[in-house]
């Protein structure tokens, strides 16, 4: 069983920059691919990015170029998030993921939420 704690969201103006962070626990990080995905007020759950074990990485069309996915060997990832848009705001999951896909696998973290405003 892999618990999933996001971190590091928060209010930012436009072109402002964060970076959320998932703390996983279990055996399972070094072995799944990590993804985040967002959910803003009355849309659907959609993809953000992924990274496999071996670092490759995938990104939504709408962030790509702006988001910066990394994982660590002390089974955290972070999403670095630049020239961020009042669109981006959302509350951010982390979850395991199949990267070919991009299916979410396993339990939802809590989530954080990132609010873009000026």
């Amino acid at each position: 069983q892999v618990q999933l704690v996001e971190s590091g969201g928060g209010l930012v103006q436009p072109g402002g920059s964060l970076r959320l962070s998932c703390a996983a626990s279990g055996s399972a990080f070094s072995i799944y691919a990590m993804g985040w995905y967002r959910q803003a007020p009355g849309n659907q759950r959609e993809f953000v990015a992924s990274i496999t074990t071996g670092g490759s990485t995938d990104y939504a069309d709408s962030v790509k170029g702006r988001f910066t996915l990394t994982r660590d060997n002390a089974k955290t990832v972070y999403l670095q998030m630049n020239s961020l848009k009042p669109e981006d705001t959302a509350v951010y999951y982390c979850v395991l993921v199949d990267p070919f896909s991009r299916t979410p696998l396993g339990s939802w973290g809590q989530g954080t939420q990132v609010t873009v405003s000026s």
